[in-house]
């Protein structure tokens, strides 16, 4: 008896210690997100855009590189499903998070534009044209830097339709399901010089 009183002592010691542990982890967690808020908080307006956008570009540079090593090791097809697959799950990812920072009370069209605009893909397109109207909307890169980065390497066009149009259709469902997304140019099809791609948004009628 004496000898089970200890064993479960020295084993309550021990889910203590580790508690103790864990709390301790978990303040200094919190302690250097608050210094992390401190030292954001103290840049200007302008620093703190400029490194959003620093920070949005760097997630674009990982995705590229990550798809030019899998493109280069298994091939364009492979690395295109694979791409396809990530953007969906993004799409719906950031549009449930998105939504706490809306907080629209019915996404309509323009609430669902809106959302789509604070997405880290809206925001690197640096050269775009948005048209909004009470339930339809038009999404137009007019120059996009990751093709132009690919012809500039000597590569081809990438067949992006696929990807941009389950991420852009993940978006919408996870908002209003009602949503139709229609892509209206993209490649591989046929584009011209102004237009790389473009996205339209539209209530059924």
């Amino acid at each position: 008896m004496q000898l089970l009183m200890a064993i479960a002592a020295r084993f309550l010691n021990r889910l203590a210690s580790v508690a103790v542990w864990r709390s301790l982890v978990t303040e200094k967690v919190r302690t250097s997100q608050a210094i992390d808020r401190v030292i954001l908080s103290r840049l200007s307006k302008k620093k703190l855009l400029d490194l959003l956008y620093f920070q949005i570009r760097n997630i674009w540079r990982v995705d590229g590189l990550y798809f030019l090593g899998i493109e280069k090791v298994f091939g364009t097809e492979a690395a295109s499903e694979i791409d396809e697959e990530c953007w969906t799950a993004m799409g719906a990812l950031e549009a449930r998070q998105l939504k706490e920072t809306v907080r629209a009370k019915r996404w309509s069209v323009p609430n669902v534009m809106k959302a789509l605009s604070l997405t880290s893909w809206a925001l690197d397109q640096r050269h775009k044209d948005v048209k909004v109207r009470k339930d339809r909307a038009c999404f137009r890169v007019v120059s996009c830097s990751t093709q132009q980065i690919r012809l500039r390497k000597g590569l081809e066009e990438f067949p992006c339709r696929p990807v941009r149009e389950a991420y852009l259709k993940a978006f919408a469902q996870e908002l209003n399901p009602n949503i139709v997304v229609t892509c209206k140019v993209c490649p591989p099809g046929p584009h011209s010089e102004g237009t790389w791609c473009k996205w339209e948004f539209a209530m059924p009628d």
